[in-house]
């Protein structure tokens, strides 16, 4: 455990004792959701982690600290502040600190803070990946770096479905990343449940993933992905969103937005284009995902790591 991270009496004392804990991400409060529904989400979804006999332990930069635990406060101070609260990736970390300011972490900056802390399970919506054209833009997320050497596992609904999926898989493959498809064989997008991508590998019980965590970590590798479909009643049609997602980019093209700025942008402008559908599933599967990620940190809890 890291001094540099500071951790609520909850969290410390879970990790003190061996406990389950699971580390949650704050770009998801601050810009991945509008007020009032990204704090709501944020404390139903530390309730569905509790429920499971796990520790929530959500990850942001306060007042220059990195910090694993938040209170209420400071949930309802980054959902409150919305997109004007930094979106830190690792890049940004030692920059937001060294200001003293206010940071929602990132898949990537979440992982650092979470491994600093002696957290190895993360549960967030989906990860970033290889953005399309990313040929001519070179626009690949941060968070695929970081699990190619930062050992957490990251239970999402695969990568998000703006992204261009299969060079993701590429990426992941070429840096040693497993990718476990928990109860499929398939590569889930974010609100569709089968991109028509494989995983490298089917796992259908907690206890065997925190076991291939075990062995991923005595040999001294980095992170790994478990891809969990979002729930059949709360999926959208692909269809459906990828007309969504074309006419999204279409118009960030337009507005000329890139950078950390993009994928905000279009999950925003999607859940527009979809009435709302896509926010709902949005939380259905943040919150699906919590409840594996906890049953996994349990079972890692329980074979004494």
């Amino acid at each position: 455990m890291s001094s540099a991270v500071e951790l609520s009496r909850e969290v410390a004392a879970a990790l003190d004792a061996g406990a389950p804990v699971v580390a949650l991400e704050s770009t998801i409060v601050a810009h991945g959701m509008p007020w009032p529904q990204n704090v709501e989400t944020a404390i139903a979804v530390e309730h569905t982690i509790r429920a499971v006999g796990a520790v929530p332990a959500t990850v942001a930069v306060i007042d220059g600290r990195p910090k694993a635990g938040l209170t209420h406060d400071e949930l309802t101070r980054l959902g409150r502040g919305g997109t004007g609260v930094a979106k830190v990736s690792r890049r940004d970390l030692p920059i937001v600190v060294a200001r003293g300011a206010a940071g929602a972490t990132t898949v990537a900056a979440t992982m650092i803070v979470a491994a600093l802390a002696g957290i190895r399970v993360f549960a967030t919506g989906g990860i970033g990946g290889v953005h399309r054209d990313a040929q001519t833009s070179f626009d690949i997320s941060a968070d695929l770096q970081e699990l190619a050497h930062t050992p957490v596992a990251v239970v999402c609904a695969g990568a998000k479905s703006v992204l261009d999926l299969r060079l993701t898989l590429e990426y992941l493959e070429t840096h040693g990343v497993p990718v476990i498809g928990y109860r499929t064989d398939r590569l889930p997008a974010f609100y569709v449940r089968d991109s028509g991508l494989g995983v490298d590998v089917r796992l259908d019980e907690a206890d065997e993933i925190a076991r291939v965590m075990k062995s991923q970590w005595s040999l001294r590798l980095g992170g790994l992905v478990v891809a969990n479909p979002i729930p059949p009643a709360h999926a959208l049609s692909a269809e459906r969103i990828e007309d969504a997602t074309a006419q999204a980019l279409r118009e960030a093209r337009d507005a000329s937005i890139d950078g950390k700025a993009l994928t905000p942008f279009l999950l925003a402008r999607v859940n527009a284009l979809t009435g709302g559908d896509s926010l709902r599933s949005n939380i259905a599967l943040v919150r699906n995902n919590a409840e594996l990620a906890a049953r996994i940190a349990v079972a890692y809890a329980a074979i004494g790591c």
